[in-house]
C-alpha cells in the first residue's frame, strides 16, 4: 500500500502517541506497586531485563517469513528482513543511545513512583521539544525562525499548565528530574535513534525493529552497570531486588505487558524519526497528553489515582494547557519544507570534492551523484522556504564548479506504508 509521506509521518507519530499513553497508564499501575514504588532503581532494571526477553521473542516472531516476506515487514516496517547482529558502523550510535536511555528510564521510573497521573507525567516530558530544537539548531548552525520559537514556547507553556495536577499541587521534584535528567537524555536518544534509522545497512534502509531490540539490549546492560556502581557505593541491593522481582510470575507478566506494548510504540516512533526531524516528531507526539486522559480516568476507577479534583479553576487551567499544546503542534509541524536542487557542473570537475562541498551546506539532507542531464540531485529540508532558499542558494553560488542549477519544492511525496 502506498501513502503520502506526510500522512504516513503523522500516522506513525500519532499512533505511537496513542500506544505511549496506554503504556504510561500501565507503567503508573506497575510503579504504584509497593515493591517498585519504594525502589525506582529496581523498577528500571526490571523493565529492561524483562524487556530484552519479550522484545527478543517479538522480534523472532516478526522474522517469520510469509510468502518470501517477513511478518514484521508486512505489518510494521517494510525495511525489516529478520533479526540481525549490530554492524560496526552503527555500534557507537547504539552505545550512546543505550546509555542515555538507561539514564532516562531511571529518571522516568522515579517520576512514575512519585506521580501516578499519566497526563501529568507526559506533560513534563513535552518540554523536550525545546531541547531538540536547540540541539538541531546547533548541529545545523542555523538560528531558529520566529515561527519555530513561537511554536516551541506555545507547546512548552501548554505542557507546564497541563502538568499542574488536578489536585491543585505543582510538584517540584518531578519537574527537576525532567529538566535535568529526562529531557536532556531523551533529546540525545531521539537524535541518535534518528541517525540509526536513516543509516543504510547492506544497501537498504535500516529497520526500526532491529534498532528497538538492540536499544533495549544495550539499555539493559548500561542500567545493570549503573545500578551495580550505585549499589557498591551505597551498599544497596537495587540490582538484586530488580532481578528477583522480575522472576516473580505476577510481576513478570505485568512487565511483559508494559514492555511488549512499549515495543510497538517505539518501533512506530523510530520509523517516524526516519521521515522527519526529531523536534517536529516530538511536537506531534505531544498529543500523547490528550490520549492519556482516558487512561488517567481508568486509573482513578482502579484506585491508583486516589484524588481527582473537580475544581473548575484547575480544570480550566489544564484545558488551556492542552489547547496550547495542540496549537503548538499544528504551527510547529507545518514549518518544514522539502525541496530538490538539480545541479550541472562544469566539465572536468572533481565529483567527490563537489559532493563534499554540497554536503557541508546546512539544510542539505541528501546528495546523489547521477548520470544524464544532471550531475547532482540535492535534497534539502528547511523550516521556512524563504530563509532556507536564500541561505542555501547563496552557498551553492559560492561553489565555482557548479555550472547551473534549479530549485524545485516538494508539494506531495509518497511512501510504502
Amino acid at each position: 500500500m502506498i501513502i503520502r509521506k506526510k500522512y504516513l509521518f503523522y500516522l506513525l507519530a500519532i499512533t505511537s502517541s496513542v500506544i505511549a499513553a496506554a503504556v504510561t497508564g500501565i507503567d503508573s499501575f506497575v510503579g504504584s506497586l509497593p515493591v517498585f514504588k519504594t525502589d525506582p532503581w529496581a523498577f528500571a532494571f526490571s523493565l529492561f531485563f524483562v524487556g530484552v526477553i519479550i522484545t527478543l521473542l517479538i522480534t523472532l516472531i516478526l522474522s517469520i517469513k510469509i510468502r518470501g516476506e517477513s511478518l514484521g515487514a508486512k505489518i510494521l516496517d517494510p525495511s525489516f528482513k529478520q533479526i540481525r547482529i549490530v554492524q560496526k558502523n552503527e555500534m557507537k550510535y547504539h552505545l550512546i543511545a543505550g546509555l542515555v536511555n538507561a539514564i532516562n528510564t531511571v529518571g522516568y521510573c522515579a517520576i512514575i513512583s512519585t506521580v501516578q497521573d499519566p497526563s501529568v507525567i507526559l506533560s513534563f516530558s513535552q518540554i523536550v521539544i525545546l531541547y531538540l530544537l536547540l540541539m538541531e539548531s546547533i548541529t545545523e548552525k542555523d538560528v531558529p525562525t520566529l515561527v519555530e520559537v513561537q511554536s516551541s514556547v506555545i507547546v512548552t507553556f501548554g505542557a507546564i499548565l497541563a502538568s499542574i495536577s488536578l489536585t491543585g499541587e505543582f510538584q517540584l521534584f518531578p519537574i527537576i528530574i525532567v529538566f535535568l535528567v529526562v529531557n536532556p537524555t531523551w533529546a540525545i536518544f531521539s537524535i541518535y535513534q534518528r541517525k540509526l534509522k536513516i543509516m543504510k545497512i547492506h544497501n537498504r534502509p535500516n529497520d526500526s525493529i532491529n534498532i528497538r531490540f538492540w536499544n533495549v539490549f544495550f539499555s539493559c546492560l548500561f542500567t545493570a552497570l549503573l545500578l551495580l556502581i550505585y549499589d557498591l557505593f551505597t551498599s544497596g541491593n537495587h540490582l538484586i531486588t530488580g532481578f528477583v522481582t522480575s522472576l516473580d510470575p505476577y510481576y513478570f507478566l505485568l512487565l511483559v505487558l508494559t514492555m511488549g506494548t512499549t515495543f510497538f510504540s517505539y518501533v512506530l516512533y523510530i520509523r517516524s524519526l526516519g521521515l522527519g526531524k526529531a523536534s517536529v516528531n516530538n511536537a506531534i507526539r505531544a498529543s500523547t497528553i490528550i490520549f492519556a486522559i482516558p487512561f488517567s480516568i481508568l486509573l482513578l476507577q482502579l484506585g491508583v489515582i486516589t484524588e481527582f479534583s473537580t475544581d473548575p479553576v484547575m480544570l480550566i487551567i489544564k484545558v488551556i494547557g492542552l489547547v496550547l499544546i495542540v496549537m503548538g503542534i499544528i504551527s510547529f509541524a507545518l514549518t518544514v519544507v522539502k525541496s530538490y536542487i538539480f545541479i550541472t557542473v562544469k566539465p572536468g570537475t572533481p565529483i567527490k570534492e563537489t559532493m563534499l562541498k554540497l554536503w557541508d551546506i546546512r539544510g542539505v539532507s541528501h546528495v546523489s551523484v547521477t548520470s544524464g542531464k544532471y550531475d547532482f540531485i540535492v535534497k534539502v529540508s528547511t523550516r521556512t522556504l524563504l530563509k532556507g532558499y536564500e541561505r542555501i542558494i547563496r552557498k551553492i553560488e559560492e561553489i565555482e564548479a557548479i555550472k547551473k542549477y534549479h530549485w524545485e519544492s516538494v508539494l506531495k511525496d509518497w511512501e510504502k506504508i
